[in-house]
């Protein structure tokens, strides 16, 4: 890991900037709900169950709930309440977001290589997610928040600093694309 010497005028800054609004509109949105307005959003991964509540959230909550409500079950037993109000995703998405967020950002200030120990750690990072979403899946046992949570921002981290590294490594192809051309 080395660390950038501009780290604010980079396109990393820029993505974890929109990263952070999307985390905390998601941690705002049942705060900002009037108490109990999101009784049990559970339902089915790509399919939108909810419409019709949703709507009447108004604008931005009901785009953050649309998007918790179409990539993610949002299963009542598996989600964070806050002020009575179920979460737009469930405890392990709400995590995986908050972990690429948090990812982002440590790429904002240190450059990680693309290399085999980086495709080493990605494969570590998720391995906890795999057994605990796999024994999950089977029925070997049911998960708590709190697995969910530290296995979510686990991977979420690791990819948000894999997000920056594809970043510099797009970067560095241009600039050689460049001296190339120059030449």
């Amino acid at each position: 890991m080395q660390r950038r010497e501009k780290c604010f005028k980079s396109i990393t800054f820029v993505l974890f900037v929109i990263f952070f609004i999307w985390i905390l509109l998601q941690f705002l949105a049942p705060v900002v709900l009037p108490r109990g307005s999101t009784k049990d959003l559970s339902g089915i991964v790509i399919f939108s169950d909810n419409e019709e509540k949703i709507a009447s959230f108004g604008t931005p909550w009901n785009f953050i709930y649309s998007a918790g409500d179409f990539l993610c079950h949002q299963r009542l037993d598996r989600s964070i309440i806050i002020n009575e109000n179920q979460m737009p995703f469930c405890a392990r998405c709400t995590a995986i977001w908050l972990g690429l967020a948090i990812g982002i950002a440590f790429a904002v200030f240190y450059k990680a290589e693309l290399n085999d120990k980086f495709v080493i750690a990605i494969l570590i990072g998720l391995i906890p997610i795999g057994i605990d979403g796999t024994g999950q899946l089977v029925g070997l046992w049911e998960s708590t928040n709190l697995i969910r949570i530290l296995t979510g921002l686990l991977i979420g981290f690791i990819c948000g600093i894999g997000l920056g590294a594809i970043i510099d490594e797009i970067k560095t192809l241009k600039i050689i694309k460049l001296q190339k051309v120059v030449k």
